[in-house]
């Protein structure tokens, strides 16, 4: 199976409908900080509690950006991994993720175009077992033949 992968990344020729990964990472108030510091976005209903306590969530969020980003380190680290390039991803935001709060971001392969190396993969997270974030992503994968 290895001679099937480059540097544990599957490639296009190996890629089947129906194939999963997830990932599963506990949101902490550092990684809130943090990316709202990369990112420059530093509304307080992520980063101020009292402010966050009178908007409609009842207490701070995490940025939805940073669960979607969730789906991109499955992406790019197991399916198809290394050497992906996005080519597109749609998002609905559904439930707000909390610190604290464990997400569990999976993506399922929906459909593969092996002439164009596209995939196409149903992506979403989940906290609690109850969905809080959905979409469609489109990737360039990585393939044996151009390696």
């Amino acid at each position: 199976m290895l001679d099937n992968m480059i540097r544990g990344t599957v490639c296009i020729e190996d890629i089947e409908i129906g194939m999963t990964r997830h990932l599963k990472k506990i949101v902490t108030d550092r990684d809130i900080e943090m990316f709202a510091e990369v990112s420059t976005d530093h509304n307080p209903v992520h980063l101020d509690e009292d402010y966050a306590n009178e908007t409609i969530f009842g207490g701070r969020i995490a940025h939805g950006m940073l669960t979607a980003g969730l789906i991109s380190a499955v992406i790019g680290e197991q399916l198809p991994g290394h050497g992906t390039v996005y080519l597109g991803q749609t998002l609905k935001f559904l439930r707000p993720v909390r610190p604290g709060d464990q997400v569990t971001a999976q993506v399922e392969v929906i459909d593969i175009d092996l002439g164009r190396r596209q995939v196409r993969l149903n992506t979403y997270c989940l906290v609690d077992g109850k969905k809080v974030l959905e979409g469609e992503a489109t990737v360039l994968a990585p393939s044996r033949k151009f390696d």
